[in-house]
């Protein structure tokens, strides 16, 4: 008997977590009739301008959506569509040494970023993701620039990715 009621517990909870569409082993929350996505490109209007940032930017949020999610990819218009824009990109002095010298600086990228959602117009958004990287003052910027917007807009397409993905 107790057998049988285990079972049927069991396949009670499989049919409640398939028909689920917020539920995933991967942990995303994604609606299940969101079948696609698509990520415009993101043009960099910040004063200051890193060269391949807007591409890297691009790139990187396909990429995540594609290696942790079910999602299709489209050219645009997706279930999913990303647009938005790079608004910021300032190097600023961290930490003064005895000297008045700054001994770290800071490179802060922000961007903006809508998602549409048609079929789920609740979970849309659009908001600004900023993320940060100290970097020795002494070192020149040219020889870093690439490994710290490399980590930054890592992370930044990360807060995307749980904003959208995780509803965080």
């Amino acid at each position: 008997m107790r057998l049988i009621s285990s079972v049927l517990v069991l396949s009670f909870m499989a049919t409640l977590f398939q028909s689920c569409g917020f539920y995933s082993f991967s942990g995303t929350s994604i609606p299940a009739d969101v079948e696609s996505f698509s990520v415009g490109f993101f043009e960099n209007r910040a004063s200051l301008n890193s060269p391949l940032l807007s591409q890297t930017l691009t790139e990187s949020l396909k990429q995540k959506f594609i290696s942790e999610t079910n999602l299709s990819i489209t050219e645009n218009s997706g279930d999913f569509d990303f647009t938005g824009y790079i608004s910021n990109f300032v190097i600023a002095p961290v930490s003064a040494q005895s000297t008045d010298n700054a001994s770290l600086n800071r490179l802060t990228i922000t961007v903006n970023v809508k998602l549409k959602c048609e079929k789920k117009p609740d979970i849309a958004f659009e908001q600004n993701f900023s993320n940060f990287q100290d970097f020795d003052a002494n070192e020149n910027f040219s020889a870093v620039e690439d490994e710290l917007v490399k980590e930054i807009t890592d992370m930044l397409v990360q807060q995307v990715f749980n904003k959208a993905a995780i509803n965080w």
